[in-house]
């Protein structure tokens, strides 16, 4: 089964970001290099958004390429 490239998290501690955060919620990553150099990772969040997030606040998981396909496609 062939995987995706995309990546994706899923939030695994919401505190301090309860809000912005749901526990248990896939989350996909924008790939964002200078984040990753300070140590956070780019998300879109519940409000619709990409923000920087410290990574220790998820999970991240490999989805099959079909799977990644239709979670970002979906409405």
């Amino acid at each position: 089964m062939k995987t995706t490239s995309q990546k994706f998290v899923i939030c695994t501690n919401n505190s301090g970001y309860e809000a912005s955060l749901e526990l248990r919620k896939l989350y996909e990553v924008v790939p964002d290099s200078m984040a990753e150099k300070h140590g956070q990772i780019r998300i879109i969040d519940e409000s619709g958004e990409d923000y920087l997030y410290p990574p220790s606040l998820f999970v991240r998981v490999d989805l099959p390429a079909a799977v990644a396909d239709r979670v970002e496609h979906a409405a």
